[in-house]
């Protein structure tokens, strides 16, 4: 019962929302602008640099030791 209630009470506060007058449309006047084909030429300096960034350079370096880390349960084991 409560909840038949509950539907009713909810369709009809959904029902007189709706039918509440809104404001009326207002007509917005719209404003016609013409096209205009311009080219800009732009000069682009290009610089030719050759830098390379080498991060693993030696074999004993920091970073290899740290990523190639292993665990005792990476090991392999005797049967």
């Amino acid at each position: 019962m409560k909840t038949i209630l509950t539907l009713i009470f909810v369709l009809f506060i959904g029902v007189a929302a709706h039918a509440q007058n809104g404001a009326a449309e207002v007509k917005v006047e719209t404003v016609t602008m013409s096209i205009v084909t311009a080219t800009a030429k732009q000069e682009i300096a290009v610089k030719n640099e050759n830098s390379v960034a080498r991060l693993y350079m030696f074999k004993n370096s920091k970073i290899t030791k740290e990523l190639s880390f292993s665990t005792k349960l990476n090991k392999a084991k005797l049967a």
